[in-house]
């Protein structure tokens, strides 16, 4: 039994941030119903890894829940919609929000029929500014907030391959749906959660932004190497390459003495971190020099054994092999459909020593608790069958 059995979750959620974040409240217990529409979302077939079409994105965030297909725009379809809102506890909606509006799923018409209920809505830019109608997907965060602007070289904004404004809005709306479910425990009354992945991006962004409001250093991008300490960047070895981040006195004189370069924790070019930061190539160059002829594992190994922060450069392949990742128990094998081998799912990114969260099992199969959900709702076999023939479902 999870932190959150009993605890009904209506996930109108598309892509990443409200599935994910659906995901994580089944993880600790909640009944979580993924609502999509007849033919499926476009995001269950996103680089499909599935016999039958489903991506790997899907899988990952759209795990433990029961799914149903529906037309929310009929009014069949809008009269399942309020019974099963006056059913649930949460409603999850990451659409824009003149179209969340159209489909009676802005808070608003769901607090009129059910006032306890707690809505999450997540969107791009946020509730307020001129742009808070706009549409949006990971990358609104990382172009607007200055993080791709200080990404990849200098010439060129580089985009992070993973969507991680989605993820971090995600958490953040999982953590505000905690907070309204626990205030809504001690008043009887529910509220709206919002978060937007431009506010995720601000978040993550906010250190380079105070420093550029309060003393304007408008740095520029830099690759892998760290503009406020060093040596932290990615060096190539004699047969792979390792990334190490030295940060604080401390470290960089263990990382001097590691190397066999004690002199430089007296050189005036890297008295600080600001300083190391400033000479950060200098300090590239050094420890380039130091790896050329050393192998990824002996680099490793001297850099482990002087306490200073390194790993391998990995790639998927590799990621899924070391020794680390298999044993560390993050990654679940997970069954869907007669898919095989089974999916490696990454498991909550928290833990709970005396009720941790656990998956409830794979993602749903297009409309798989369809009739599973009518029935309990108090539809019967013809009007269920009605519905299919009007496509309702």
């Amino acid at each position: 039994m999870g932190i959150l059995d009993g605890i009904r979750v209506l996930d109108f959620g598309r892509y990443i941030a409200g599935p994910f974040c659906g995901a994580l409240l089944s993880d600790l217990g909640a009944d979580v119903i993924r609502i999509e529409k007849r033919g499926g979302s476009e995001d269950r077939y996103i680089g499909p890894v599935a016999p039958t079409g489903e991506g790997a994105l899907f899988l990952q965030c759209n795990r433990g829940k029961r799914g149903m297909t529906l037309d929310p725009m009929k009014p069949a379809g809008r009269d399942i919609v309020e019974r099963l809102v006056r059913t649930a506890d949460v409603v999850i909606v990451n659409l824009p929000r003149q179209t969340a509006r159209a489909m009676g799923l802005d808070y608003a018409t769901l607090s009129r029929l059910r006032p306890e209920i707690v809505v999450a809505t997540l969107d791009a830019f946020g509730p307020q500014g001129p742009w808070a109608n706009r549409v949006g997907f990971d990358t609104v965060g990382q172009a607007m907030s200055g993080a791709m602007y200080l990404s990849g070289p200098p010439s060129t904004p580089t985009k992070a391959v993973v969507n991680y404004n989605d993820f971090f809005t995600a958490m953040s709306a999982t953590a505000g749906v905690l907070a309204a479910l626990l205030e809504r425990s001690r008043t009887g009354k529910g509220q709206e959660v919002s978060a937007s992945l431009l506010g995720s991006g601000l978040n993550l962004m906010n250190a380079y932004l105070v420093e550029q409001a309060v003393v304007q250093k408008n740095r520029v991008a830099s690759g892998n190497r760290s503009q406020i300490s060093g040596p932290s960047d990615t060096v190539q070895t004699r047969d792979g390459w390792v990334a190490v981040h030295v940060v604080g006195q401390p470290l960089f004189e263990r990382w001097a003495k590691a190397i066999g370069a004690p002199e430089l924790i007296t050189d005036p070019r890297f008295r600080i971190d600001d300083d190391r930061g400033k000479n950060g190539a200098a300090l590239s160059e050094v420890m380039t020099a130091w790896c050329r002829d050393r192998s990824t594992a002996e680099v490793l190994a001297q850099l482990d054994a002087a306490g200073v922060p390194a790993a391998p450069v990995l790639a998927p392949a590799e990621t899924l092999a070391h020794p680390q990742v298999q044993e560390s128990g993050f990654l679940v094998p997970s069954e869907f459909g007669t898919m095989s081998p089974k999916a490696p799912l990454a498991r909550a990114p928290f833990d709970l020593s005396a009720s941790p969260p656990t998956m409830q099992g794979p993602a749903p199969a297009l409309g798989a608790h369809t009739e599973q959900l009518l029935t309990e709702l108090g539809y019967d076999a013809a009007q269920i069958a009605a519905f299919r023939m009007e496509g309702v479902i």
